[in-house]
Parts: C-alpha cells; sequence; structure tokens
C-alpha cells in the first residue's frame, strides 16, 4: 500500500479514534463539519481522533456512527472478529435483492420475445407503486415484481419502432428504475444503487419528458446528498438545474410536474438543513409549501409522496436536521400522521418524529413513535439507520422499563436476537 494512501479500518490494532478520522476522511467531512453535526467543537473531534480523550458512551459513539455513516457498529470501535455485528445504516440485505441485481445486470439477447404493450407495462407500473404504498412489507412486494418489470421495459424499449414509441418507453423504463431505487435504497449495495439512479437519469433524459426529468433529479439529488457533506454541492446543483427546467411552466403545468416542483424545492431544503443553514432551509420549505397549497384536494404524488399531507411532516424533518430539538418537537407535536395514505411514507414521518423527541430528551416519547411507526411499516423501521440508532441507543438505558421496551424494539427490527 503506497505510503500515503489512507490505511483501512480493518487493518488491527486500530484505536477508535483512528477509526473515526478514517471514516471522516474517507467522507470527504473535515473536522469543523463532524463537529457541528455532533454538536461539539473541532478541538473535541481532534482529541477523540488523537486518543487524547477516553472513547466516547455508546450514544455519543451512536452519533459519531450517523454523521459517518458507518454500515457496522463494530466497523467503528474495533473487534470486528466478535459477534454479532450490529448494522446501522445500511440494512439488511433483502432476500429478493439478488434476483433484482441480476436483472439489472443480465445483457439483453437478440431475439429475446415480443416487447409488452405500453398499456400493459403502464398498468404492471401501477400495481406495482399502489402496492409500495399498501403492504407493510412493501420492499418484499415490489422486490417480487421489480425483476419482470425492469426486463419488460428494457424490450419495450428495444423493440420500439418509432422515435415517439421509444420515448414514451423510456418514460416507462425510468419510471421502473425509479421504482428499483426505492427498493435498492439502504441495502448493502451503494454501487448498485448508483447504477440504478444513473440508468434513471439517462432514461428520463431521452424521453424528454419533463416529469420524468424532474423525477430524476429529485432521486440523484437524494444519491448524492446521501453520500456525505462533500456530496452536497452536487445535490444542489442537479435541483436547480431541474427548478430551472420546470420552474417557468410551474402555473400552467399537471399537478404531477408541480408536485415535482414542490418535492425539489424541499429537497433544496433538506440539503440546507444538513448544512445547519436554517435561513435557508426553512425558506425553501415555505416555497414547496405554497406548490402544496395550489394542488387539488388530496393530491397524493406517488413516487416523491409530495401534497399537502407531507408539508408537516417536511417540517419535522426540517427542524431536526437542524438539530433544533424544541422546534423539532413543535413540529412533530402538530405534524398530523393519518392523512399520509402511503403506509411507508407514514412509517417514515413516525421515525422522524422519534428523531425528533429523542433530540429533545424525550426518549419514552421516541421510542412510542418508533413502536407506531413498525405498526405502519415494519420493513421501513428496519432499513432505517436513525430508528436503528435511537433503539439500539435506548437498550442500554439505566431505566429498566425503557431498557425492555427498546429490546423488544430491537428485535422487532432485526438488531437483536429474540
Amino acid at each position: 500500500m503506497s505510503p500515503d494512501a489512507s490505511p483501512d479500518p480493518y487493518d488491527n490494532p486500530i484505536a477508535f479514534g483512528q477509526r473515526v478520522q478514517i471514516y471522516r476522511t474517507r467522507r470527504g467531512m473535515t473536522r469543523e463539519q463532524l463537529a457541528g453535526l455532533l454538536g461539539h467543537h473541532a478541538s473535541w473531534v481532534k482529541k477523540v481522533e488523537t486518543g487524547t480523550m477516553r472513547m466516547p458512551r455508546l450514544p455519543e459513539i451512536l452519533r459519531i456512527a450517523e454523521a459517518l455513516r458507518v454500515r457496522r457498529l463494530n466497523d467503528l470501535v474495533g473487534d470486528v472478529g466478535a459477534e454479532p455485528y450490529t448494522d446501522l445504516f445500511v440494512g439488511p440485505g433483502h432476500d429478493k435483492l439478488p434476483a433484482v441485481r441480476a436483472a439489472l445486470s443480465a445483457f439483453p439477447s437478440v431475439g429475446d420475445g415480443p416487447a409488452p404493450t405500453t398499456v400493459f407495462l403502464r398498468a404492471a407500473l401501477d400495481t406495482a407503486w399502489a402496492a409500495r404504498h399498501s403492504s407493510p412489507n412493501h420492499r418484499d412486494v415490489i422486490g417480487g415484481l421489480l425483476p419482470g418489470l425492469i426486463r419488460d421495459a428494457q424490450r419495450s424499449v428495444r423493440h420500439a419502432d418509432t422515435a415517439a414509441d421509444r420515448r414514451a418507453a423510456q418514460v416507462l423504463l425510468a419510471e421502473t428504475y425509479f421504482l428499483t431505487q426505492f427498493f435498492v435504497a439502504y441495502q448493502p449495495d451503494a454501487g448498485l444503487l448508483w447504477r440504478v439512479s444513473e440508468r434513471g437519469v439517462m432514461a428520463a433524459q431521452e424521453s424528454e419528458d419533463p416529469h420524468a426529468i424532474g423525477l430524476a433529479a429529485w432521486l440523484s439529488a437524494q444519491a448524492h446528498r446521501d453520500s456525505g457533506p462533500g456530496h452536497y454541492d452536487a445535490a444542489d446543483n442537479v435541483v436547480m438545474d431541474a427548478l430551472r427546467l420546470l420552474e417557468p411552466g410551474l402555473s400552467e403545468a399537471l399537478p404531477d410536474v408541480q408536485a415535482i416542483v414542490g418535492a425539489l424545492r424541499f429537497e433544496a431544503g433538506f440539503t440546507a438543513a444538513k448544512r445547519r443553514d436554517s435561513a435557508t432551509a426553512w425558506g425553501w420549505w415555505e416555497r414547496a409549501g405554497q406548490v402544496a397549497a395550489q394542488l387539488p384536494v388530496g393530491y397524493f404524488h406517488r413516487v416523491t409522496s409530495f401534497g399537502k399531507a407531507v408539508m408537516g411532516a417536511h417540517g419535522v424533518t426540517v427542524a431536526v436536521e437542524l438539530r433544533a430539538g424544541r422546534e423539532s418537537v413543535r413540529q412533530a407535536n402538530r405534524a398530523e400522521a393519518d392523512g399520509i395514505p402511503s403506509r411507508p411514507r407514514r412509517a417514515r414521518h413516525r421515525i422522524e418524529q422519534a428523531r425528533a423527541y429523542h433530540l429533545d430528551a424525550q426518549p419514552d416519547v421516541a421510542l412510542a413513535a418508533l413502536a407506531q411507526a413498525h405498526e405502519a411499516a415494519p420493513e421501513t423501521i428496519r432499513y432505517n439507520g436513525y430508528a436503528r440508532r435511537i433503539v439500539l441507543e435506548e437498550t442500554a438505558s439505566r431505566v429498566p422499563e425503557r431498557r425492555q421496551r427498546a429490546s423488544r424494539l430491537a428485535v422487532d427490527i432485526g438488531l437483536m436476537a429474540a
């Protein structure tokens, strides 16, 4: 290994502080950025990394793991040969992931049979989206549908007779990749996630459809932002490019395109909140709300979940990302969950409420919100790193009743064995 290369954190023995520094560097974060995420000064991070202070207690370690998006707790604290590993911010690989990966990796063959009609594909995608929003175990359902959908959508593009037919098929192919990205997200295959995201962008651009292009930008921005602070600018650039394309025709646009504009505005606010830029974050949230207010009564965008019903949930997310404890709780208390028609989106909102209560030192209320999330959609909480971190932290609580509640939930979401 080159003397200039960063060491591998799996090379033992490496102290906890060294592991923190390695993962921080790999995430493209400065000490000041990590300190800001943790609510400390940069000098505190330096002391941790250089080993001049003792290893922090479990709650602080979990917050560091959250900030650095470390996959397993063992990767950060060492003892990598010990069992069990504790997965944090990447969920367990789904049983249907290999079949989905195989469909994405298959090389198209000549004479692969007739292409399905666009009517058939549209109906199949409608069924898949409906199943995603209504099923508590939505990954299991769409994971079973995706291999066939991917092959059919790709075949439809290859067999298109005219330019117009090909563009129509590309719209459906792009939407298939969007659905696939929801399935692949937070599973242990980051390379596959990026492959799906890029294919969605390419298919959307080939379709020349504004709605598809906006959706591709929305998902691409999330992929960039989830890659860490070093990618926030890329996330912003994607969003701003899409808004420049879509906003000029906003007043005459169909509701689906209007909703994409609203969703993109919120994404800009989300990234600003990650940067702790309060004024910009709330400004974009308000601009997203202006779009939501103009949408038809009861409107709900099936890909982005954007609509009036989620604006309260978005407010909770902005406050939590800004680490504004009191404001987070205020937003959580006023945001309704029952009006959100999607089970996974409703569960994610409950998780954001739990983050708000936990940030405000109300762990019992946070656990209650996570229990509601599990009731709405077990697979959502199972793959959510924030939920897993809160549950794991409270399994070490000094309050017996709280520790028992957290332990039961940890078993339910697969963090602990029964």
